[in-house]
């Protein structure tokens, strides 16, 4: 009896160890159908979030983009996508474009992200806005005007 269950409870910890170790590749794989086109976006690091990933084609009457960003882990899903050649590419904060690479829906895509060789080369990536956006302004206390001003506008 007590080889019986020692041998259960030996399997039952192999099948165990076996789910774990194939956790982490089921969760990085993408479900794409007919239509779309997925993958993981990886770095240096491993798999990049919320990155944007391009996708571009002028086999259509007008020009085509779809822009999806990635999850936590990496993964996008360019859903939907008419019938046509692509360029898909990944763009980021911090990071240059990626090598366009073409594609057709209903394949499976694993981009490289490519990091910023210096913070320079990253700006030239985006409007002024985004840079604007992103400044620290003193609060409005912190203005003081360098005179006094008087009931009649005038300056002493």
């Amino acid at each position: 009896m007590r080889a019986k269950t020692s041998a259960c409870f030996g399997m039952l910890s192999v099948s165990f160890a076996a789910l774990l170790v194939a956790m982490p590749a089921a969760a990085q794989q993408v479900r794409i159908d007919a239509d779309d086109i997925g993958g993981v976006v990886t770095g240096a690091k491993g798999p990049e979030a919320g990155v944007w990933v391009i996708a571009e084609t002028k086999d259509l009457p007008t020009k085509y983009v779809k822009i999806v960003a990635t999850d936590d882990q990496g993964r996008y899903v360019l859903p939907d996508l008419p019938k046509g050649n692509y360029d898909i590419w990944v763009r980021g904060y911090g990071l240059v474009d990626s090598p366009k690479t073409k594609s057709a829906p209903g394949k499976t895509l694993n981009l490289k992200a490519v990091a910023a060789p210096s913070r320079a080369a990253a700006a030239e990536y985006y409007p002024a806005q985004y840079w604007y956006s992103m400044m620290k302004l003193p609060a409005a206390t912190a203005w003081r005007r360098p005179w006094p001003i008087k009931a009649c506008g005038c300056a002493t």
